[in-house]
């Protein structure tokens, strides 16, 4: 399934977009999570600018969230804001008993993430790591990546 598919885009010093998956031509409004050294605020004000996504600061109407990080916190995070319905969570808690959740990819430095709040793939991932933290490059940052998003996906 296109949309399960995580592929992570490491080349140091430019932005690598993944393809975005067929679900994600659905995204409309995007929701984001606080990331390192305020990178939402910029991407949030970038995202709008241009068009791109609408951004909402409330998660309930978001149809995908931008982050920063993977793994099991930002799991607790997105069901903090977003709880699965009761019997999809109460399956779901079932299966899950006893397993132990292994993920390296919980802080890829440089790595933002499109993640599909009702099914919580990823559906977009870029890599593009701030040179260093001050406005003017978290806001070059953030026009690359916006910039990525618009590309169109590859096969």
């Amino acid at each position: 399934m296109k949309s399960a598919v995580l592929l992570l885009c490491c080349i140091p010093g430019c932005v690598a977009p993944c393809a975005l998956a067929a679900d994600a031509s659905a995204v409309q409004t995007v929701y984001l999570l606080p990331m390192a050294n305020g990178l939402d605020q910029y991407l949030a004000s970038r995202l709008v600018s241009s068009g791109v996504f609408h951004v909402t600061t409330d998660p309930q109407k978001a149809d995908a969230v931008f982050t920063d990080r993977l793994g099991e916190a930002f799991e607790r995070r997105l069901e903090e804001l977003l709880p699965a319905p009761t019997e999809a969570a109460a399956g779901q808690a079932s299966r899950d008993e006893g397993a132990v959740r292994i993920s390296s990819i919980s802080r890829a430095k440089g790595t933002v993430f499109l993640v599909d709040v009702r099914s919580r793939a990823v559906l977009w991932s870029a890599y593009e790591r701030p040179r260093n933290s001050t406005p003017a490059e978290l806001d070059r940052t953030a026009r690359r990546i916006v910039e990525a998003l618009k590309k169109p996906a590859r096969k």
